[in-house]
């Protein structure tokens, strides 16, 4: 078994014998998954599988294909990366342990779809997909990407749904979320290089400048590294999608939603987006392609197939207002 495939493995079998989550990518040899195929959370029925035979797909739309760079139009494929999670309904791992699947995953696939092209998908940690656009590996970064002004100076956005977090703590946990305040003496697990780390960080700057005490910032590569935290006690909260927040909260048991956010704080509604290389041609195209599958329904299919309609967008922008720079 590959190392990667092998490290996959026990991060999975961790977090199912400690949080009893779904056995999403619990595996024996490949073909030979004891996982069950769907998970039912709040009444919602999540494919698991990694045929996703539920899938939403669309014909190829001339006028929109014809939009691409020549270069992308020639070559057929759509490269795509992004990160893979433990948890529904992001980007995470089927029952086979390697095929990645999700509402991100479903966008990649009616984007392609629509653009007639194929889907190549690549995965990597938070800051190797950045690299991975920079140096030309993939084509577009499609894993609950948020806009910020920071990311704009490098990359165009084509957005398709609300940005919103959620704080999820301990479900004995007595305290109660009003305000940045609130966070004051507690620990926090947050997302390395992730919008609510930029949000953390200044909540707790404008905390000290106000005489209250600092938050303690706790930092996580894997969701079953801060769920495991948050079970032992280790972590008061932890600050992250809310999408992948609701489902582990409902489906483990152990664990609330205390409050829920814009990811870009109180400045704004942030939005996610598919992340491309600046002014490489792409973003037109992939915004007129997101545009067409909210006009014709089939937006509204992908996000109520994960339980996100909540967080649909009305249309796609290019490059809308972003979460504001880091000061200094």
């Amino acid at each position: 078994m590959p190392q990667a495939h092998r490290r996959r493995r026990i991060t999975a079998l961790a977090a199912l014998t400690v949080l009893g989550l779904f056995a999403a990518s619990a595996c024996g040899k490949d073909g030979d998954s004891d996982a069950p195929a769907s998970n039912t959370v709040n009444g919602l029925s999540y494919d698991l599988s990694p045929a996703q035979s539920g899938r939403v797909h669309a014909a190829k739309v001339d006028a929109l294909a014809a939009q691409l760079p020549a270069a992308v139009r020639d070559r057929g494929t759509l490269v795509v990366t992004g990160s893979v999670g433990a948890t529904p309904p992001l980007r995470f791992y089927a029952t086979d342990d390697r095929t990645p699947i999700g509402s991100d995953a479903d966008i990649s696939y009616l984007l392609a779809d629509l653009l007639g092209l194929k889907v190549e998908t690549r995965i990597g940690d938070w800051a190797q997909n950045f690299v991975k656009v920079d140096s030309g590996e993939a084509d577009v970064f499609i894993s609950n990407v948020t806009v910020t002004e920071e990311r704009k100076e490098k990359y165009d956005f084509a957005t398709y749904r609300l940005d919103n977090i959620a704080l999820e703590v301990p479900k004995d946990a007595t305290w109660t979320y009003q305000d940045r305040k609130s966070l004051a003496g507690k620990t926090i697990g947050v997302g390395t290089a992730t919008n609510q780390e930029q949000l953390l960080v200044k909540w707790n700057e404008d905390n000290i400048a106000a005489g209250l005490p600092k938050i303690d910032l706790a930092y996580y590569e894997k969701t079953s590294d801060y769920y495991l935290a948050l079970s032992s006690g280790r972590l008061d909260g932890y600050l992250g999608p809310n999408p992948s927040a609701q489902y582990h909260a409902a489906s483990a048991g152990q664990t609330k939603v205390v409050t829920t956010l814009s990811g870009a704080g109180d400045a704004l509604q942030a939005e996610i987006g598919v992340l491309t290389k600046k002014d490489n041609g792409l973003a037109g195209p992939l915004r007129a392609a997101i545009q067409y599958a909210i006009d014709n329904g089939l937006y509204k299919q992908v996000l109520d197939r994960w339980g996100l309609g909540g967080e649909a967008v009305p249309q796609s922008r290019i490059n809308p207002p972003g979460l504001p720079k880091k000061k200094g």
